[in-house]
């Protein structure tokens, strides 16, 4: 399948850097707020790089003054005033639960890169991704209680995963907002740095996670995040299963052949 091409002004960008592609929220006079186009370009941008072998790395960036608003309310305003709101929110959280359902199965490291504000569902992609780095003046805002909603976006699936169901309550319920040092603290952030350091960060991070050989990517993301749910007689067999596989591949053979000609 061939890269998509993008354009200046679509929602969502996709550069391609050798291993590492990069996806770049491109709303910025709404502080990349997630709204049907956007979560439909991110859903063709995800299905691409799902099946796009030689990528390794993918990382989620926000252009502008913010890493992401959340779900668009000035749309969702509107329909909610028209009575139109299941259908129209129905048809955006489709295509958007599409992207994060590829985010968290493909057998590639996700990276979510945060400056600014990552406020609702903007939070909830920060902490979907399989790792976050964070601005050290990045700002974390739930939002969904103040406007008498539930979390969505993939929100549950990353926070309580990492955090577990009290913490996970706390922030939902009971903090109006928290600090990138908080999160990282809480597990939910890999790495905090200066705000002009981000980008470079952001690149230097994802180059080490792209060293690692496809089949120990695939296999370590699929383990990891199965591990919670699996019996433990079924995830044993599933750690022969993936290692078996990945020992079958030449950068297997070649990393043993060097460490091997090393301990000589």
């Amino acid at each position: 399948m061939t890269a998509p091409v993008s354009k200046p002004d679509d929602p969502a960008l996709l550069r391609i850097d050798g291993p590492i592609a990069t996806i770049t929220l491109n709303r910025p006079a709404a502080f990349n707020a997630i709204n049907l186009a956007i979560a439909q370009k991110l859903e063709q941008l995800a299905a691409y790089l799902e099946g796009a072998d030689d990528i390794r790395v993918v990382v989620l960036e926000g252009e502008g003054r913010a890493f992401c608003a959340g779900g668009d309310l000035q749309t969702i305003g509107a329909a909610a005033e028209a009575g139109t709101v299941t259908p129209v929110v129905g048809e955006l959280l489709k295509h958007y639960h599409a992207f994060i359902e590829v985010v968290r199965r493909m057998p590639k490291i996700s990276l979510s890169s945060v400056h600014g504000s990552a406020a609702g569902a903007g939070m909830g992609l920060a902490f979907v991704t399989d790792l976050c780095i964070a601005a050290d003046d990045a700002k974390f805002t739930p939002a969904y209680a103040k406007i008498g909603v539930s979390p969505d976006g993939g929100s549950t699936v990353g926070i309580v995963g990492t955090v577990g169901s009290r913490r996970a309550l706390q922030i939902f319920l009971a903090e109006d907002n928290f600090t990138a040092q908080q999160a990282y603290e809480w597990g939910l952030v890999a790495k905090t740095v200066p705000a002009t350091e981000l980008k470079a960060a952001t690149r230097k991070l994802a180059e080490r996670l792209a060293q690692n050989p496809p089949a120990s990517i695939a296999g370590t993301k699929q383990l990891v995040y199965q591990a919670a749910t699996t019996p433990v007689k079924q995830q044993l067999d599933a750690e022969e299963h993936k290692i078996i596989m990945a020992m079958n591949t030449e950068d297997f053979r070649t990393a043993v052949k060097k460490f091997t000609s090393k301990s000589k």
